[in-house]
């Protein structure tokens, strides 16, 4: 009898330590725009057959992207979707299909008093990552998304869009009002080194950044590690979103050279982000994308001479599912076919938000 009740205690203890596991401290979410399976698989063929995502994550998946009110979705209610849980009509940021705001995962946390963030290589005002902070009927309204980063206290955000903030048509300086409220503003990267405390706003563009060859070398990547080192000195923990957005914008153009580039810049980034989380052993790392962009299919390829052949059979999105890979403390909850809407749900209950 005591061997039977001793062996149900060591189990017990076994199983409530898994449990503690898959809750982690701190979560980073990486959302490579319009990064299909075969975006993927194109950058992982261009690179040797490796890359961060694919060959360090344990655990994958695939997640539909259908919005409230088509078939094929935009990137603002792909965004909304990871970001508040629940589809919305196309063009919509961070509300429900009858308008009404609702809280994101982002905001979600920092009511909880965890250190916030996003990192985007487009206008911070766009669509992804206005869908963690703002919300908005309608994903062109850029100076009135600007706006809400007034009332948000998110952390810090890192991306472009200088002019819906500062050039703006009611003449208002967003920055400075953002200024006032406590944050350091700044337009490069160099101008916040080293970072110490206190909440971060770098506005790096008038609009969006340009192609990966053009902005400053490793710009996702030395975003990506100066957000986590700011954040991750809150004992209570971190959510941050960093975006690769050209991925999206190489796939409008049918330009197989600027895609793989970005992804391959994206790819970097995670590399970052799976790093800390190595180290850190208290951190979630989720990789996908609000949805697939020029229908991409490979056609051929060569491992070994790095090379792709790659056919595009749209200029705008497909309705393809997206690839999702999951690393770290509560991991294997993500993995499966799922909604896009199924991560926020399952963080929001592993944070206890």
């Amino acid at each position: 009898m005591k061997n039977k009740i001793s062996l149900f205690l060591i189990l017990f203890l076994l199983f409530s330590s898994a449990v503690i596991a898959r809750s982690p401290k701190n979560i980073i979410i990486l959302i490579g725009d319009g990064m299909g399976i075969n975006q993927v698989q194109a950058a992982y063929t261009q690179n040797g057959g490796y890359l961060n995502m694919t060959n360090r994550c344990p655990f994958s998946g695939l997640r539909q992207t259908n919005s409230a009110n088509k078939y094929t979705t935009d990137s603002a209610v792909g965004g909304t979707a990871i970001a508040c849980g629940e589809k919305t009509n196309n063009g919509m940021v961070g509300m429900s299909a009858d308008s009404i705001p609702m809280n994101s995962i982002i905001r979600l946390a920092t009511l909880k008093g965890m250190s916030t963030g996003v990192i985007s290589t487009s206008s911070i005002t766009d669509a992804t990552p206005a869908s963690f902070v703002a919300h908005q009927p309608v994903r062109s309204m850029q100076e009135e998304i600007a706006e809400d980063f007034l009332n948000s206290d998110i952390s810090l955000f890192i991306g472009g869009g200088l002019k819906f903030f500062e050039k703006r048509k009611d003449g208002r300086n967003i920055s400075k009002e953002l200024t006032d409220k406590g944050y350091k503003m700044a337009y490069t990267l160099e101008d916040v080194q080293p970072v110490e405390n206190g909440k971060l706003g770098v506005l790096m563009a008038e609009d969006g950044l340009k192609p990966v060859k053009e902005r400053p070398a490793n710009f996702l990547p030395d975003a990506t590690q100066m957000a986590l080192d700011l954040l991750s000195k809150n004992k209570k923990g971190f959510i941050l979103m960093v975006e690769g957005s050209q991925i999206d914008w190489a796939g409008h153009n049918n330009d197989k050279e600027w895609m793989v580039n970005e992804m391959l810049d994206f790819d970097h980034a995670v590399g970052i982000a799976l790093d800390f989380a190595e180290r850190d052993g208290d951190t979630l790392v989720l990789i996908t994308a609000d949805h697939e962009t020029g229908g991409v299919t490979i056609a051929n390829g060569d491992y070994e001479k790095k090379e792709i052949t790659v056919k595009y059979n749209t200029g705008g999105h497909s309705a393809s599912p997206v690839p999702f890979f999951s690393y770290g403390s509560g991991a294997e909850l993500f993995s499966g076919f799922k909604d896009n809407t199924a991560s926020f749900h399952i963080m929001k209950k592993l944070l206890k938000l």
